[in-house]
Formats: C-alpha cells, sequence, structure tokens
C-alpha cells in the first residue's frame, strides 16, 4: 500500500519504548522536497549523480567522522530521494571517555582532551540528531555552491524522514538488496519507497 500523507499521517510503528540513541541498526530514507530529482538520473538503471549528488554521498560518508559512534551499511543517492543503514555502538562512547586526558574537564565540554579530541557520544547522538545534522549539512552545502554560482538557495528535503530498526540479519540482508537493486527498478518504484511503511518522523 503506497504512503498517504493525508490518511496516514498520524500512525506510528515506532516502538514506545525503544532508545532510539541505542545501539542497532536502523534503515532511514529521506526525500527531497517535492520529490524533486535534485541529485542525478537514472540511465540504463545506474544512478548517475550530478554535482549536488555527489555532495550528498559526501556529507553522508562525513557522518562517520563527525560521530565516531556509528557505521554506515548500504546506501544509495537516487534522483528524488536517499537511503541508508546507519550502525550505532554506543560502545565506543566508553572507548573515547577512557581516552580522554581529563575526563571530567572533557565531560563538561563535550570534547576529549586526546590528541585526536573525538567528539564523546550523548543524547544527541540519536537517529534523529543524525538526520537533522545530515540534512543541515547538504542544504548547507548545495546552497553555498549554488549562491557562489549567482542562484538562489532552495529547500532541498522534505520535513518528515522514515525510518525502520534492523532486528535480526535476514532483515538486514532485504534491505540491503533493496537498496543496491533501487536504481535498476527506478521506473516500478517512481512512486513507492520500502519506507512509506513507516511513520514519517519531523526533522
Amino acid at each position: 500500500m503506497s504512503y498517504n500523507p493525508q490518511k496516514h499521517h498520524r500512525r506510528s510503528i515506532r516502538l514506545k519504548h525503544y532508545d532510539y540513541a541505542s545501539e542497532g541498526l536502523y534503515f532511514v530514507t529521506l526525500i527531497c522536497d517535492k520529490r524533486t530529482p535534485l541529485f542525478g538520473s537514472i540511465k540504463n538503471g545506474i544512478m548517475c549523480l550530478n554535482e549536488y549528488g555527489r555532495i550528498a554521498v559526501a556529507k553522508w560518508l562525513e557522518s562517520i567522522e563527525i560521530r565516531p559512534n556509528i557505521s554506515l551499511g548500504e546506501y544509495i543517492i537516487m534522483p528524488d530521494h536517499m537511503h541508508g543503514i546507519i550502525s550505532i555502538d554506543n560502545a565506543i562512547e566508553a572507548s573515547a571517555r577512557a581516552n580522554c586526558i581529563r575526563p571530567d574537564d572533557s565531560i563538561e565540554k563535550g570534547e576529549c582532551n586526546s590528541p585526536r579530541r573525538q567528539p564523546l557520544i550523548g543524547p544527541s547522538h540519536s537517529i534523529g540528531a543524525i538526520i537533522r545534522g545530515y540534512k543541515g549539512s547538504v542544504t548547507k552545502a548545495i546552497n553555498q555552491h549554488r549562491q557562489q554560482s549567482g542562484y538562489q538557495s532552495i529547500k532541498i528535503w522534505q520535513r518528515n524522514y522514515y525510518e525502520h530498526v534492523i532486528r535480526d540479519e535476514r532483515a538486514y540482508e532485504n534491505i540491503s538488496n533493496y537498496i543496491i537493486n533501487n536504481p535498476a527498478k527506478w521506473t516500478a518504484d517512481r512512486t513507492r519507497f520500502k519506507g512509506e511503511s513507516h511513520s514519517p518522523r519531523q526533522r
């Protein structure tokens, strides 16, 4: 069943007591504002990124540099949306704190005093914060590029995003294959996403 925002916008399948900053695997989908194909085009089943698409990829990969407690699985930047798998590992937080030279001072300042000066992990490293940071960085970079070229700023993303907790290996493999095959199925899936059965989150 396709997602109808007028019909389904109040429906949620998120777990009421699930800690979305806890470690685990998450499948997320972000959609461009008005479904505008900002990131490139599909040619012969292959995604061909334009300059905006390359920015979207670069900023996605930067996520693991900004937040050392996450890693990235399969992902795809499509013409008017993106899919990705994010893994959160809170064990890295304990390691980061243990490596601080002055833990008390560092925790208060929100950063580590070790030579690497890794940021510490906290509530702001939830899935919502990760998505919010990514969307903001892509929007900023693209609009800076547009302004340098003499164009006005534009809205990049829809306000909401879709997320799904990946609970087992079979689900992970199915979602990974879906992401990998997304360009080849572009025509059939033009108005239908895997994430459309998930509750939209406002970010």
